[in-house]
């Protein structure tokens, strides 16, 4: 009777193993030789939130490779995990793990800030569980976005919005954050007040810097009308004094949203994706090598 019970035991415990962590089939080689994933990370009455994977070539053989994991923008009301594609694409082909992540947003959800932080937690939370399938260093996991993306990252690392149901012995903090004109103080004079009102200390990155915080690379248009240069300053300021790195790299007379992959004017995103190349090679992410 126990051996029967036993194995009944262990049938159960692989069912919900396969439930709560599917993966689709692994996809043939893009043209520049990544495999790309697409796998369940969450799912929420009817809505799956997805996670695409572009992994370089041959990683399964190779050690445990750090990983940057994208969020896109749109003031947490629209956006498409589409956003950083090339991005991901060239941080794959240097030999990272990269990953765009889908969340719930108002428009297609009906959802607040609130749900969106608990989704990016969530990816992040799923993609350090499961390291050793992914193949990937559960230390050297590096949260990007831009705008309410950015927004998303930040808050992953500093606030204490998780899921009641998760299992927090997994942190959902990121190690390292490349931050694209983010979205840092929700207050009464910063973004998105209007969408957290008196909770905003809850979600608002700069009002919840501590000692531990993520090293960060924060990149900035000066002509941005919604991120002020100054509201930058201090939250680089705050992260200093609690001890932790933070790399403001302001572009002249650059609008919001300048750093998106344009197929006509690469300017911005080749210089902002340099930045970053360079700001992941210094944390030893990545070997060093020029953007080509």
């Amino acid at each position: 009777m126990r051996v029967k019970q036993s194995f009944l035991t262990l049938i159960g415990v692989l069912v919900f193993l396969f439930q709560t962590n599917p993966v689709s089939a692994q996809k043939a080689p893009n043209a520049s030789g990544l495999q790309v994933q697409e796998l369940v990370y969450k799912t929420i009455d009817t809505v799956q939130l997805k996670l695409r994977i572009y992994s370089p070539e041959g990683a399964g053989k190779s050690k445990p490779l750090s990983t940057i994991v994208f969020f896109f923008g749109g003031g947490w009301s629209s956006g498409s995990m589409d956003q950083f594609e090339e991005q991901a694409k060239h941080f794959a082909g240097r030999g990272m793990v990269a990953v765009l992540a889908d969340y719930r947003v108002a428009k297609r959800h009906n959802t607040s800030p609130f749900e969106a932080v608990h989704d990016a937690k969530s990816a992040l939370r799923y993609v350090r569980a499961n390291s050793q399938r992914l193949n990937i260093d559960p230390n050297r996991i590096a949260a990007s976005g831009g705008s309410a993306g950015g927004h998303l990252a930040a808050a992953a690392d500093l606030t204490q919005l998780d899921e009641p149901n998760e299992n927090k012995a997994v942190s959902s903090r990121p190690n390292v954050l490349v931050l694209f004109n983010p979205v840092f103080d929700n207050g009464p004079d910063g973004y998105g007040y209007e969408r957290v009102k008196e909770r905003y200390q809850e979600i608002s990155p700069m009002h919840n810097i501590r000692k531990g915080a993520a090293p960060t690379l924060v990149l900035l248009g000066t002509k941005d009308h919604l991120i002020p240069v100054k509201t930058a300053q201090l939250y680089k300021q705050k992260l200093e004094a609690v001890g932790t790195r933070c790399d403001l790299i302001l572009y002249e007379n650059q609008p919001h949203g300048f750093f998106n992959y344009k197929k006509k004017d690469k300017e911005y995103y080749q210089k902002t994706l340099q930045a970053a190349d360079d700001f992941l090679t210094s944390l030893g992410y990545l070997k060093p090598q020029k953007v080509k």
